[in-house]
This record gives structure tokens, sequence and C-alpha cells, in this order.
């Protein structure tokens, strides 16, 4: 059940993002902010937590999973004081983005991307 929970979260966030690409002019880097910001004020209101619970990586893997986490790890760090608020949200969130670079350096130096023009 934990993986249809997980397919269906994360499918219904995937669709909302090409929902709002193919029936509004918002640009695929905005979309991708306001993901990431809904995720963060979702967690803020206790809201996202929940669904975390139920999906599992079907929430946390998109892109509102990034604000949660960003939002998560600063509201644990305010427990210890204003700076360690200030450096949760990084520490939550340094593995996925390390990965993410250098695997993205990796696929750049073994298959030289091109520009399409």
């Amino acid at each position: 059940m934990e993986y249809l929970y997980c397919f269906l979260i994360g499918g219904i966030i995937c669709v909302i993002g090409q929902i709002l690409l193919d029936t509004t002019k918002l640009t695929a880097p905005r979309i991708l902010v306001i993901f990431v910001v809904s995720g963060a004020v979702l967690q803020g209101l206790n809201l996202y937590q929940p669904l975390v619970d139920l999906a599992g990586n079907g929430a946390t893997v998109p892109l509102p999973g990034f604000g949660y986490a960003l939002a998560k790890g600063a509201m644990e760090g305010a427990k210890d004081g204003f700076l360690a608020a200030l450096t949760g949200a990084v520490k939550d969130t340094a593995a996925g983005v390390t990965v993410a670079i250098v695997f993205g350096y990796i696929i750049a130096v073994i298959f030289n991307p091109k520009s399409i023009r």
C-alpha cells in the first residue's frame, strides 16, 4: 500500500505541474519556485508532514519536498537559536544538493552536452 500512495501522491504533484505548464503562461522556472515555496509554506503550517507520513518519497522527492526539507530544517534548528535556524535548512538539504551537482557534472563529462541552437 505504501508504494501505491507514493506513486499516487508523487503523480498528483507532477500532474499539477503539467497542468500549470499547459494552461497558464507561467514558465517552468516559475512553477519550480512556486512548488518549492508551497512545500515550505505547507510545512510551516504543519500540513506537509502528514503527506510525507502517508506518501514517503512520493512527497519528498518532487520539488515541494525540497521546500519541506528547508522549512523542516529551519524549524528544528530554531529550537537551538537564531543561527541554528539559518543553518538547519542547509544541513537538511546538503546531501541532496551535493548528489545533484556531482551526478550532473559526471553526466556532463561523459556525454558532452550541446546546446540545441
